[in-house]
C-alpha cells in the first residue's frame, strides 16, 4: 500500500497532528514502511497458536472482593494539613459546600 502525501494529511488532520508540507513526503515513506510490516504480519499462519495474554506464563493473583476501611485510616489522615483531620481521626473535615 503506497500511502501518498494528500493520506498523511489528512491522517494528521485526523489525529489532531500539525505537520508541516515539507514533512510530508518523508512522513508518507515511513507510515508506508510501517503499514507493510503490518502487512506481513498478516501472511502469518496463526491457526495453531494460542492466544496469549503475556509473553511469560504467570498466574493472576485473586484477593477475596470483600468491602474494607483498609485498616490504617490514621495513616491516611495523618498526611492531612492541620486543622483538615477529624479530632478523632478517621475523617477528613471539608467546607460545607451544599446549604
Amino acid at each position: 500500500m503506497a500511502l501518498d502525501e494528500g493520506t498523511v494529511a489528512r491522517v494528521a488532520h485526523l489525529a489532531r497532528i500539525r505537520v508541516k508540507d515539507e514533512r510530508l513526503k518523508p512522513l508518507a515513506g515511513e507510515l508506508d514502511t510501517i503499514v507493510n510490516w503490518v502487512e506481513q504480519l498478516g501472511e502469518v499462519d496463526t491457526n495453531n497458536v494460542a492466544p496469549m495474554t503475556s509473553v511469560v506464563e504467570m498466574q493472576a493473583h485473586w484477593r477475596q472482593d470483600a468491602v474494607s476501611d483498609g485498616g490504617y485510616s490514621d495513616r491516611v489522615t495523618g498526611n492531612a494539613p492541620d486543622g483538615v483531620a477529624d479530632p478523632e481521626g478517621a475523617f477528613y473535615g471539608v467546607p460545607k459546600v451544599v446549604e
